[in-house]
Formats: structure tokens, sequence, C-alpha cells
């Protein structure tokens, strides 16, 4: 059996600064450690993901990636799509609030900025009445603006074809795991590769490769030949989300995202 190691570490870009957001109103409820908005509805130790925000009755789409995680200790953490954010969280009963918020101040040319934006004063501006239907979560300010969220698990280490963002390899390097045969096979950006692979305890080990040979372009080969450097050892390796994250024992990282 694959055991997924859960983070829920929020990875920000090295060069953003933690600025202030906005502070919600009022004083911190003494309720923060509670984990249901309504009984026998657990609302912490989860990811929501943000699918709408609806402010003045406009409807507007959640950027990708916007999701909120309240961990039941009086906190929260998450991204508005661009920018992470973190933030004190109150909960009791079915109120929810978000105060003395911190956020990375970049600018996304691919986010819709505006929503971002309107997103982050909706969530932190006031208390938020909170009701869980099932997967989903609705967030309702006392003034009638809602944010929509369903509930994301982490995607499964086996099955899921893993395309590697790092190092780059032009968005054809991939693998995927299979705990039936207790291998790992895809390819490494130019030539395919096929190994054993055994899962335990967070680590995976790697037996040596069996690849094709072929010979591409220099950029792939030289990301090829970093991947090339996982096989053959045991790696650490973690999922949040839809990332997965391989570590070898030499510090060669590897990075990439669940496919669509």
């Amino acid at each position: 059996m694959y055991r997924n190691r859960h983070t829920q570490r929020m990875t920000l870009a090295a060069a953003a600064v933690l600025v202030p957001f906005m502070a919600a109103c009022g004083g911190e409820n003494a309720g923060g450690g509670s984990g249901t908005a309504e009984a026998g509805k657990p609302l912490t130790g989860i990811r929501w993901s943000v699918d709408s925000v609806t402010v003045d009755g406009t409807t507007h789409r959640a950027p990708d990636g916007a999701h909120v995680t309240l961990d039941g200790k009086g906190r929260a953490e998450g991204s508005y799509g661009c920018n992470g954010f973190s933030a004190k969280a109150a909960v009791e009963d079915d109120r929810i609030r978000l105060s003395d918020a911190t956020s990375t101040g970049m600018a996304c040319e691919d986010k819709p900025m505006a929503v971002e934006r309107t997103l982050s004063r909706t969530l932190t501006g006031s208390a938020l009445r909170a009701r869980v239907d099932d997967d989903r979560l609705t967030l309702t300010t006392d003034t009638g603006d809602t944010v929509r969220l369903s509930r994301t698990e982490d995607a499964p280490l086996a099955g899921t074809k893993w395309t590697v963002t790092t190092p780059v390899t032009g968005s054809r390097a991939h693998l995927t795991f299979d705990d039936e045969k207790g291998t790992v096979s895809g390819s490494l950006g130019c030539n395919h590769v096929t190994a054993d692979a055994t899962v335990r305890d967070g680590h995976i080990t790697l037996g040596q490769p069996a690849t094709t040979r072929m010979m591409c372009e220099d950029s792939l080969m030289d990301g090829e030949r970093a991947l090339a450097k996982l096989f053959g050892g045991t790696l650490t390796y973690s999922i949040d989300h839809r990332t997965l994250t391989l570590t070898s024992e030499n510090g060669t990282e590897v990075r990439a995202v669940a496919a669509r």
C-alpha cells in the first residue's frame, strides 16, 4: 500500500515578501480550537479549494489553485490563486473569523488579480457563517456575500501520471508508479524508462533503470541526466495536493504535478 506523507506547508517564492493584508474587524473569538462548522460536520484539517466568490450579486470564478486550510489550532493558510496567505482563525459553532492575515505580494500575469483581491477582502473582512454540505463548504458574510469551496484530497502516488516540472524537461518527462507490479515507468524527457519501485514509510527505493537509447536536443538530455540520478537509491517523497516532491540521498530534488 502506498501511504502519502501529507504536508501542510505553503511554498512561497523566495523573492516574495510577506506584507500585511486586511485584518478582520473585532477581536479574535476564544473558540479558535473548534473543529466543526455544525455538529458532526468537520471543517478543520481539510484542504478546501475555492470555487467562486460572490460579492454584490456578482459571481466570480476563483483563480486556479485558490484554497484554504484551517488547522484546528487557531491558524489558517492557503492561497488566493497567485499569493499565498496565513491568518489567525477563530472557529466557534458555525462562525469563522480570519484575522491578522498576511500575504505574499506577487503579481501573476496568468491570474485574475482583481478577483484575488475580492476573494481576500471577503475572507478577511468580517466574520463568516460556515455551512458544510457533504464535500462542499459555503462561507457567508453578514451582508450576504459568499465564498463557495469544495473539499479536495491529495493525489495518490500510485496510478497518477506525474509530469515533471523541475528540472525543466519541456513537459515531456513523466512518471507513473504501479503498486501491484512494484514498478515505476514513464519518460525521462527523451527516453522511456522503467524500474522496480518499493514504497514504504514515506520512502521510495528505486532499482536500476532500463531505458531506451535515443538522443535528443541538449536541453532535454541535461534534464534527463538529472532525473536519472534518482534511480538506484532511496528517495524521500511528499505529496501536497497535486504536487509530488522526490528527494534523493545525494540531494537531487525533483518536483512533479499530477496530470489532470
